[in-house]
């Protein structure tokens, strides 16, 4: 899929967006006897899929683009299989059926046709610099004043992807968590020339949409998301390294334990209850803290004989099989969907 991407540099536009039939109106969509709203999304591999279903459940008409038709057809399938079993089992996102939610989306091989009356575009190609400002920069030639254009990517800053565009005011990152169907964070992350109107548009559709959406003052690397997993894998590597913790009983460490006050809530919030307050926890605990911190050791290198101890813990448990890597998946997007719909009932109550 990278190599087939990373092809499509030099593409050129080719007509192909056929004409699906004239959905229902659906609520959220747009104001009542009014089309829905209509998002174009650019890349159909795993994200752009899980973007287009996100979309389509909150009533708006997706237009779902690639390069190669063949890509577009397994995306609707991939779609229209993960949109029934959801309706099956009764968490199939937002209030159409999942027929009508289908009927929403269709399928696009030009990239002009595919923007044409969008009012957001996101862009779900791979993590590239190079393609993606090669995107951007054929986006930024078809665009209009109004369009929002979003980036997937978890890692490019936007002054790298959008630099230069005359559309720059438009631009921003919505960095979802993957699978983004089933896990709702969206991080907001503004180009430093991007309008504030622009983040605002973004945040107000990302919650319209039933994501949630955070807003970043400014950017930086790793946003704040991957800044904080990156923390807690570095320290995992080190104690499992130092030989303090096996692989799989670290593991349990985080599902077991603060994996589960962090489901409902933050560090900050956490610290905030354990006290009486987060002045009185800081009192209580910093001089501890700063004791601990300053023992963690430097950045691993991730690589070596830390790397072959863990892969061998971990591909014990879950071999290293697409069938097993395949049944272990459905079994966490099964998880994430239960603990969704219990805290939305919990945020219901």
């Amino acid at each position: 899929r990278a190599e087939v991407a990373l092809a499509a540099l030099s593409w050129s536009l080719r007509p192909h967006c056929p004409v699906p039939a004239p959905p229902p109106t659906p609520p959220g969509g747009g104001p009542a006897g009014m089309e829905p709203s209509q998002v174009a999304i650019i890349g159909s591999g795993l994200i752009g899929r899980n973007w287009a279903m996100v979309f389509a459940a909150g009533g708006f008409k997706v237009k779902l683009y690639d390069i190669a038709q063949q890509q577009l057809t397994s995306a609707l399938e991939y779609i229209r299989k993960q949109m029934k079993e959801l309706e099956e089992s009764e968490s199939l996102k937002g209030t159409l059926s999942a027929e009508q939610q289908l009927a929403l989306i269709s399928t696009c091989t030009d990239l002009k046709a595919a923007v044409e009356g969008a009012t957001f575009v996101q862009e779900c190609t791979p993590e590239n610099l190079e393609l993606k400002r090669k995107i951007f920069g054929q986006l930024d030639l078809i665009a209009d004043d109004n369009v929002i254009l979003s980036s997937s990517t978890s890692c490019l800053l936007p002054s790298k992807v959008f630099t230069g565009l005359k559309h720059v005011k438009q631009c921003i990152v919505s960095h979802p968590v993957n699978p983004p169907y089933f896990v709702p964070l969206v991080e907001i992350v503004p180009h430093p020339e991007t309008d504030p109107s622009t983040t605002e548009r973004t945040y107000a559709l990302m919650k319209q949409i039933g994501q949630s959406p955070v807003k970043l003052n400014r950017e930086i690397e790793g946003f704040v998301l991957n800044r904080l997993q990156y923390a807690l894998i570095s320290e995992a590597w080190r104690l499992v390294g130092d030989g303090v913790i096996s692989p799989t009983d670290l593991d349990l460490v985080m599902s077991d334990g603060l994996g589960m006050r962090y489901a409902f809530i933050g560090p900050l919030e956490t610290m905030h209850l354990n006290a009486e307050g987060i002045s009185s926890y800081c009192e209580r605990y910093r001089e501890g803290m700063k004791l601990v911190l300053n023992t963690f050791g430097p950045v691993p290198e991730f690589s070596g004989e830390i790397e072959e101890k863990i892969n061998q813990a971990i591909s014990e448990k879950i071999p290293v099989v697409p069938e097993v890597l395949g049944a272990r998946r459905n079994w966490r997007d099964e998880c994430l969907t239960s603990l969704a719909k219990m805290k939305k009932q919990m945020k219901s109550d």
